[in-house]
């Protein structure tokens, strides 16, 4: 056990386990983890601007076809527990390998679908799939990058696939408008043959030897199943500061989701906007945001664990990164949705329209200046169980997000867009709050519960 005073120490073991690739490949594994994270973002955005034609195609209504967009992320839940916490014994390239033909059967099966059953269920096998993506490339991440440039390759690997979760609605949108999003399905199962075959190919494990399960098995056949509970990954939430920042990051994100899943019944409708590619081209603002922001706040959060580390000494308290959060969670994230609130309603034409895209832009911006200092802050506190850390996190973050958007539309319509975002504003301050009581106490909630933090030399 860890002391309330205690520092976390920095890994010089893991360093130089760290250097045992090339900067040219680290960043060739950079690039394949985030094709593989962008996957998951990219199926479930481009599922939504489809929906009213899947529902015609099918004899059945928007409310039913919707119920797909739920059993998707409960799926994306299940799978990342999984996917995660097999990766701890036989390891990150494996798992990659395991999931891609479950995405490829699954897009054919959607493709295929003349019946709403059917639907359902091959989108919940592409779903758990490709689910694995955002884990493991965490858990990579945490592999092959020291502690101080940790932060910058978080916010690159979060950039890319935020940026890939807003330009996809365009890509549905367009779909749906001019192509066929039974033709979407099939080039996304395409494109989990090309990632499937990319990993085969060129991407190497990343665990460290010796360190997953397989490896400490004295006696094993040539095909070892075993039996791993996904679960338990979620019990590293019983953590006081890993619960607060996964808490803290649902807060702030309810915000993203608040401005972008009713985009068609809030701008669309006030400004008179119909075609789906264009309502779906409103996503990119915030999507650019999301690509500029998150290797920018990476790059920052790096800059001031070094400073902090310096005027220590050397010594290393992970707490120190969140400091690179208030910028965001404090202001741009707050301004930005409740701003949008109040132009949607008293600013009408194309400068209320203007003004709400700069809005999308400022929040995409803000969202990762919270987003991916947390992230590589679970990766700095638990790299050796990054990715179930990362798995269980974005699980239960999930389930608050689903629950938060669907109670959206019903508070538009109950008290107006801009009280609606006015509430979200607020609960982004509130996840801000949780994150200064964390870098507050940090030390004294790590020392409370310890569920295996990243305490010693060889770490």
């Amino acid at each position: 056990m860890i002391s309330e005073e205690s520092p976390l120490l920095a890994s010089t073991g893991h360093e130089l386990i760290a250097d045992r690739f090339t900067p040219r490949k680290k960043r060739w594994i950079m690039y394949v983890v985030s094709f593989a994270g962008i996957l998951p973002m990219f199926v479930q955005a481009t599922f939504v601007p489809s929906i009213p034609q899947i529902a015609k195609d099918l004899n059945s209504t928007y409310a039913a076809v919707s119920l797909s967009i739920s059993l998707s992320i409960l799926a994306t839940a299940v799978g990342s527990l999984v996917w995660a916490a097999y990766s701890s014994f036989y390891g990150r390239r494996s798992m990659y390998l395991l999931g891609m033909p479950f995405l490829c059967a699954g897009s054919c099966g959607v493709a295929m679908s003349i019946s709403l059953r059917s639907l359902l269920f091959w989108r919940f096998v592409q779903t758990f799939g490709c689910s694995g993506g955002l884990p493991l490339g965490a858990g990579v991440i945490g592999d092959i990058y020291k502690l101080e440039e940790r932060g910058t390759a978080i916010g690159v690997y979060f950039g890319a696939t935020l940026f890939g979760l807003a330009f996809s609605p365009f890509i549905g949108g367009s779909a749906a408008q001019y192509w066929s999003w039974r033709n979407l399905q099939y080039s996304i199962g395409l494109w989990g043959l090309f990632e499937m075959l990319l990993i085969y190919l060129s991407f190497p494990e990343t665990s460290r030897s010796g360190a997953l399960g397989i490896d400490k098995l004295t006696r094993r056949r040539w095909i070892h199943l075993t039996w791993v509970n996904p679960l338990s990954s979620l019990w590293l939430l019983r953590s006081p500061n890993l619960f607060a920042v996964m808490l803290a990051q649902a807060l702030v994100l309810i915000s993203d989701y608040t401005l972008l899943v009713p985009m068609a019944y809030t701008i669309g409708a006030r400004y008179g906007i119909t075609n789906e590619a264009i309502i779906g081209a409103c996503f990119l603002p915030n999507g650019l945001g999301n690509f500029i922001g998150a290797p920018i706040s990476g790059r920052l959060s790096d800059i001031v664990v070094r400073r902090w580390r310096e005027k220590r000494k050397g010594l290393w308290f992970p707490e120190d990164r969140l400091r690179m959060t208030w910028i965001g969670g404090l202001i741009m994230v707050p301004l930005s949705v409740g701003a949008s609130g109040l132009i949607m309603t008293y600013v009408g034409g194309p400068i209320g329209l203007s003004l709400n895209l700069l809005c999308l832009f400022l929040n995409g911006v803000g969202v990762d200046f919270v987003f991916s200092p947390i992230a590589s802050y679970n990766v700095d506190v638990m790299h050796s169980q990054s990715a179930e850390l990362t798995a269980a996190s974005a699980a239960v973050r999930s389930i608050i997000i689903s629950i938060a958007t669907a109670l959206v539309i019903p508070s538009i319509e109950c008290v107006g867009v801009a009280w609606t975002y006015i509430i979200a504003a607020i609960l982004a301050l509130i996840g801000q709050g949780i994150i200064f009581l964390t870098i507050r106490y940090g030390d004294r909630m790590r020392a409370s519960v310890d569920v295996g933090f990243t305490i010693k030399e060889s770490d």
